[in-house]
C-alpha cells in the first residue's frame, strides 16, 4: 500500500500542502465509494424489477390456461405462492421481512401543534392516578381508536375513550406524567396544545419529537413587540441546560422553537414567537408564571452526553 504522505514529501510540498492534498484525495475517496454504492443499489433494483415483471408474465400466462378448473385455480395459487417465496433470494427474504415488521405505526410527534383542546374534565384517583377528558375542535378525532397517541402539551398521551360526535377524548395519566410535566395543574376550562402522532412519509415541518418531557419551565417574563413576541423560560432543573444551545431546537408544551439565548449559569434561555404560533397555540392566554414543559432535542443530547464522556474518559487516562 502507498504512504500517501511520504509520497507527498517527495514531491517538495510543505506539510500544510500535504495537509490539504490528503483531504481532498480521502474526500474523493468517499464520494467514490458512495456514487458506487448508489450504482450498486440502481442495478439491483432494475434486475429485480426485470425478474418480477418476467415471472408474472409467465404466471400470468399458466393462470390463463389453467382457470377452466376450480381446483386446478387453487393449485396453481399455491404453486405460484410457493414459487415466488423460494425464488427471492435469501438477503431478498430477510428484507421483506424486516420491513414487514417495520409498518408497525409508533408515536413520533413534528412539533408542530395542530390546534388547541379544552379540559372537559380532570379526575384524580387514589391520589397517584388521573383521568383527564378533553373536547377537541371539529373533526379532529377522525380516524382515531383506542390506544392512538396524542401529544397534549407536548405529553405523549393514550386514547383510552372518545365521542367522535363530541369531539372529546379521555387519556389516563400516572404519577410520573403528573410530576413530570404541567398536566397535574390543569383544572376545567384550561386551555392546551394537541398534536396528532405523525404517519412515516408524511412532512416534518418542526423537528423529530417523541413526546416524553424531560423537565418543565416557568415563564418568567414576557415582551410583545410589533411583530413578535420574547419569552422567557427558567428551568426547574437547571442541568438540563446544556442541551439547549443557542439557534438549536427545544420542544416547549409540544411546540418545535428555535432557541435565542442561553444563560447556563442562571439556566434561562428566551424564544421569539410569531403571530400564528401564538394565535394558533395556548401561547396565546400564557401569562407570566405559567409553567411549560419542556422536550429537548435528542440528537443535541445524545451530541452532548458522547462528548462529555470522551472528555472525562481522555482527564482519567491523564491522571491515570
Amino acid at each position: 500500500m502507498i504512504d500517501i504522505r511520504n509520497f507527498l514529501r517527495t514531491q517538495g510540498l510543505t506539510d500544510r500542502d500535504n495537509e490539504q492534498v490528503e483531504s481532498r484525495f480521502i474526500q474523493n475517496v468517499i464520494n467514490l465509494s458512495s456514487s458506487l454504492r448508489a450504482r450498486e443499489t440502481e442495478a439491483h433494483a432494475n434486475f429485480s424489477h426485470k425478474r418480477t415483471r418476467a415471472m408474472f408474465a409467465s404466471t400470468s400466462a399458466a393462470s390463463t390456461s389453467s382457470y377452466s378448473s376450480p381446483s386446478s385455480s387453487l393449485t396453481f395459487r399455491r404453486s405460484h405462492q410457493k414459487q415466488s417465496r423460494t425464488s427471492l433470494l435469501p438477503h431478498q427474504q430477510k428484507r421483506r421481512h424486516h420491513q414487514k415488521r417495520d409498518t408497525t405505526t409508533r408515536a413520533l410527534f413534528t412539533g408542530i401543534v395542530q390546534g388547541t383542546a379544552t379540559v372537559t374534565t380532570f379526575t384524580p384517583i387514589q391520589g397517584e392516578f388521573a383521568r383527564l377528558t378533553l373536547t377537541f375542535p371539529e373533526n379532529t378525532l377522525e380516524n382515531l381508536t383506542i390506544g392512538a397517541s396524542i401529544a397534549v402539551n407536548g405529553t405523549c398521551l393514550t386514547v383510552v375513550e372518545f365521542d367522535v360526535e363530541k369531539s372529546t377524548a379521555s387519556f389516563d395519566m400516572i404519577a410520573e406524567t403528573l410530576r413530570a410535566t404541567n398536566l397535574g395543574e390543569l383544572q376545567v376550562s384550561d386551555v392546551v396544545n394537541y398534536e396528532r402522532s405523525t404517519k412515516f412519509g408524511e412532512e416534518i415541518g418542526g423537528h423529530v419529537v417523541s413526546g416524553h418531557v424531560h423537565t418543565t419551565a416557568e415563564i418568567y417574563a414576557q415582551e410583545e413587540t410589533e411583530n413578535n413576541r420574547e419569552v422567557r423560560f427558567r428551568l426547574r432543573d437547571r442541568e438540563i441546560v446544556k442541551y439547549i444551545l443557542p439557534k438549536g431546537f427545544v420542544a416547549v408544551d409540544g411546540c418545535s422553537l428555535t432557541v435565542g439565548d442561553v444563560d447556563e449559569k442562571e439556566g434561562t434561555f428566551n424564544v421569539w414567537l410569531i403571530p400564528e404560533t401564538i394565535r394558533a397555540t395556548a401561547f396565546r392566554v400564557k401569562s407570566v408564571g405559567a409553567s411549560v414543559n419542556i422536550e429537548i432535542e435528542s440528537s443535541t443530547r445524545a451530541i452532548v452526553d458522547t462528548i462529555e464522556r470522551y472528555m472525562e474518559r481522555r482527564e482519567k487516562e491523564k491522571i491515570g
